[in-house]
């Protein structure tokens, strides 16, 4: 079997897995596109620290975590009403320090000459001003938003870390692919990719 990188010989060619390319699948894809991967949303972090983490929240069957999980839903709404495209929150984990929230925010895609990086910056702004003590709810009262994580409504300097795309490449060439924002598109490239500023001609190997 002449297949490299998980391919499989059909008798006169390779079937290639995803991503991966060439007569032997010997190569990985020069561009791959993970912006219907990621959707249109903006992975955050809250600190909410008046608020102690107890064992019920780390089961997300149990009524201590729906109870938290809705009214921290609430809550972002409240604080997120007015930024454009805005249609809810997920709640993907809850973890100690008071209560560390890691949630997800959900997005439309944006219209007109709104684009995803004033989406995320509106996010944060409404998150930040509502972190002051005076304009809270009882749940926020003190809830900071520390940083975003990734995600296709990230500014460029939160999905910038070729983490985000080790996910979605070949596992023995994933080190060489970085993010690269195209208009509303995110792509995972590699200093090979044609027409990317600073690529490099591989024709050569």
């Amino acid at each position: 079997d002449p297949c490299q990188n998980g391919g499989h010989w059909m008798g006169v060619s390779c079937s290639c897995p995803r991503n991966v390319v060439g007569p032997f699948c010997q190569f990985g894809a020069p561009t791959i596109n993970i912006t219907a991967e990621l959707d249109h949303s903006l992975m955050m972090v809250a600190h909410v620290t008046n608020r102690n983490f107890s064992k019920d929240m780390g089961d997300t069957s149990s009524t201590t975590y729906h109870s938290f999980v809705d009214e921290f839903s609430r809550t972002m709404d409240r604080i997120y009403h007015n930024v454009s495209g805005y249609r809810g929150t997920r709640v993907l984990t809850l973890t100690r320090g008071s209560v560390v929230v890691n949630y997800k925010v959900l997005l439309h895609p944006p219209a007109g000459d709104t684009s995803l990086d004033h989406q995320a910056r509106e996010l944060l702004e409404a998150a930040n001003a509502a972190a002051q003590p005076q304009n809270c709810s009882h749940l926020a009262g003190r809830c900071q938003v520390t940083h975003c994580r990734s995600g296709l409504g990230s500014p460029d300097w939160c999905s910038s870390s070729p983490e985000l795309c080790r996910k979605y490449t070949p596992a023995k060439f994933s080190q060489y692919y970085y993010p690269y924002r195209v208009q509303n598109s995110l792509l995972c490239v590699t200093n090979c990719t044609l027409n990317i500023p600073g690529s490099i001609n591989c024709n050569s190997g």
